[in-house]
């Protein structure tokens, strides 16, 4: 990724970060004014797509988290593709400090998940606090500031790269349901067309809309959760046509306003509604919520910084560029805003209820904890380094 398209791209994820922000509260206003039943029937709304015999009929939450949010994932697959074979992804020496970071921020959150919950028959939900809100952590990093290292932005855009491919690789093997072998076997027409489009560099993107669409419909009836389509069509997409424009940077470009201020914030009006009467953390829900909870917030913070520290003690790695060990205590509290991922784990794991609305409040909680703790290093860090220049 150049300087110059990376700048315009943590710009975007800054902002809608902010825009995800407001569309959080406004979900949580409606979940608890007078309209709260006017917005739970807005999201229980029945709409189906109907073609001869066939019938595709969900209620509107789920047109957003199974249909839109395969765009969402789309995007990320192309970010992930590009960096890959561009970008700091492509030097595994770049990779390992935020690449072990991003792993030990999984891991650990989910090990304290699962002691938390242990006998309550909730551990579906071992992956909530694995993720993070790349969107949201950036939207709290322009909030803090001048006179911070740019090796922090950068570590922590890598790290939350890394994170969405540790995400979507759980998504695709442990939250699927009655796999059907002979729809996923059929995906792999529209996969293939894709493929030998991409290899003749004969590429139309309205096609590959097309055939993406098809994809979409054969994935969410194999049984595997449909927005893992948007990651393999992403994959499918060449960096480059016969003309030698950039075809997989022209789609990310032409998503990324639509997903950021449009598709995530939508997916947190729709999602983040937790009406306050009813927190759910009656029987196991409280369990629920402190695994979520002290998962996202000391479970990254340790997972990272011990990842991290472990590195540089045993010299197999240094922190990036400009970069102290206050900026990665930062870094680590910003990767505990799970938000927009930890809320979409808790929806495959949990069915509406007091499961899930232990869920929202957790998330909630964890993540304004971090961003909060984060933004308050942040700002004293920026500070001093502001202080020290004059």
């Amino acid at each position: 990724m150049s300087s110059a398209h990376e700048q315009g791209y943590l710009s975007a994820e800054a902002k809608g970060g902010l825009v995800l922000i407001a569309a959080t509260i406004l979900a949580l206003v409606a979940a608890n004014s007078p309209w709260a039943s006017a917005y739970q029937a807005a999201l229980d709304l029945p709409m189906a797509i109907s073609a001869g015999t066939l019938s595709l009929d969900k209620p509107l939450i789920l047109w957003v988290n199974d249909g839109l949010m395969a765009l969402f994932f789309l995007l990320v697959g192309l970010e992930l593709k590009a960096e890959m074979l561009e970008g700091r992804l492509r030097d595994p020496h770049a990779v390992l400090m935020p690449g072990l970071a991003a792993l030990g921020g999984m891991v650990v959150p989910a090990l304290i998940y699962l002691t938390v919950t242990q006998g309550t028959g909730a551990t579906a939900g071992w992956a909530i606090p694995a993720a993070t809100d790349i969107a949201f952590a950036l939207g709290v990093l322009a909030l803090a500031g001048p006179g911070l290292p740019v090796g922090l932005r950068s570590f922590l855009l890598t790290m939350a790269i890394l994170d969405d491919l540790g995400a979507i690789l759980i998504i695709a093997l442990f939250y699927g349901h009655d796999l059907h072998m002979g729809y996923l076997v059929a995906a792999l027409a529209p996969v293939g067309a894709l493929l030998v489009l991409a290899r003749m560099k004969a590429f139309s993107l309205g096609l590959a809309m097309v055939l993406g669409v098809i994809l979409w419909l054969l994935v969410l009836k194999s049984g595997i959760h449909a927005t893992v389509a948007g990651v393999v069509m992403a994959f499918c997409i060449p960096l480059k046509d016969k003309a030698g424009g950039s075809v997989l940077h022209r789609l990310t470009d032409a998503l990324q306003p639509w997903v950021a201020y449009f598709i995530v914030p939508l997916f947190a009006l729709v999602n983040a509604g937790l009406p306050l009467g009813n927190l759910g953390l009656a029987g196991n829900g409280g369990q629920i919520a402190l695994g979520v909870g002290l998962g996202l917030v000391f479970g990254k913070f340790v997972g990272i910084m011990g990842a991290s520290g472990a590195l540089v003690l045993l010299g197999l790695g240094r922190l990036p560029e400009g970069m102290r060990w206050p900026h990665m205590a930062a870094a680590s509290l910003l990767a505990g805003i799970g938000f927009t991922m930890s809320l979409f784990i808790g929806g495959l794991a949990f069915a509406e209820g007091d499961a899930m609305n232990a869920v929202r409040f957790g998330v909630l909680v964890a993540s304004v904890v971090a961003a909060t703790a984060g933004l308050l290093v942040l700002r004293n860090l920026s500070g001093k380094a502001h202080r020290g220049a004059l």
